[in-house]
């Protein structure tokens, strides 16, 4: 007669922290998920079948129709900051994700009150996250400044900016096109779709200001007492952090739309200023992929600590 093996004490104690662990009760949220997108599909894929949708689909195909001045095409300088940004971005959310669960920081920064950087006001001592993630915003402010300056300047701010109410219907159409996995027919080199538009037109011109005003109100360096009264930073930090979530699912949608709709031909206009499915802005983007891997792991506190001591004290 066989008898059965009670778990060993180690077993039953991983077991038990394994149950313990909070990002355990959202295991079931995967499976919840997966029957959700596709009753979702299902549900889109009988709505087009009924004759008013379709008449719907052939009225508004989901893009509109552009200036006669707005470019066509991807310049090289928006490739590159396209890469730049992206790099930013995830040192971004990565530092701030990490002020917002570090407890108790072990090392903290605080500025050389010497030379060029001689102020009459005492040196802020800030938490090494908060050095690194000041750093990268600040990197990444740099970079959108010149972003904005070069998207006027070009005329590609006509790509971004709505500049027809009909715009929402065509998104309409366009979310119904994605949602029944049957993509919008559109060519990104030429025009972006309806979705397209709207979502980038929030990322560049709602979520970025907001992210830059807010993350300056709470910022170590704010010391304005009449200004705190008009921006209060409880409002600041109620805002800063769903407009981080709204980055992150904003960059996993992207991404994953980027491969589903035609990975070549897309990672060509991001990285390689072309129209067409060669390999050349795969390999660019693997190569950016590496770099920003490579970084991320490189990004321990040893490393930080010796370059954030280039300009001010590491302390314990």
């Amino acid at each position: 007669m066989k008898t059965t093996r009670s778990p060993t004490p180690a077993t039953g104690s991983r077991l038990a922290a394994l149950r313990e662990n909070r990002w355990f009760t959202l295991v079931w949220i995967i499976p919840l998920a997966i029957l959700v997108l596709a009753g979702v599909v299902l549900a889109a894929r009988g709505i087009r079948s009924l004759p008013d949708v379709q008449a719907f689909l052939g009225e508004y195909p989901g893009t509109t129709t552009l200036p006669e001045s707005a470019p066509v095409g991807f310049p090289a300088w928006l490739n590159w900051q396209h890469g730049l940004n992206a790099f930013f971005i995830l040192f971004v959310i990565r530092s701030g994700w990490q002020i917002r669960t570090t407890k108790r920081p072990t090392m903290f920064w605080k500025r050389n009150n010497t030379g060029l950087l001689r102020t009459r006001k005492p040196s802020t001592r800030m938490s090494l996250n908060v050095w690194l993630h000041i750093t990268f915003d600040t990197l990444w402010v740099a970079n959108g400044v010149l972003f904005y300056i070069l998207l006027f300047a070009t005329g590609q701010w006509l790509r971004l900016v709505p500049v027809t109410w009909d715009i929402f219907p065509n998104a309409l159409s366009a979310m119904l096109q994605y949602a029944s996995l049957d993509w919008p027919v559109e060519s990104g080199w030429v025009n972006y779709n309806a979705v397209q538009t709207i979502s980038y037109f929030l990322v560049v011109f709602v979520a970025a200001p907001l992210a830059l005003a807010t993350g300056l109100r709470m910022s170590p360096a704010w010391t304005s007492r009449r200004l705190s009264r008009v921006f209060p930073i409880g409002l600041a930090r109620a805002v800063h952090f769903p407009v981080m979530i709204f980055f992150v699912a904003f960059i996993v949608v992207h991404v994953i739309l980027v491969f589903a709709t035609g990975a070549l031909r897309n990672l060509n206009h991001m990285y390689a200023a072309r129209n067409d499915d060669g390999w050349l802005g795969f390999w660019i983007f693997a190569g950016a992929l590496v770099l920003m891997i490579l970084a991320w792991f490189a990004a321990r506190p040893v490393v930080l600590r010796a370059i954030a001591s280039l300009t001010g004290t590491v302390s314990r």
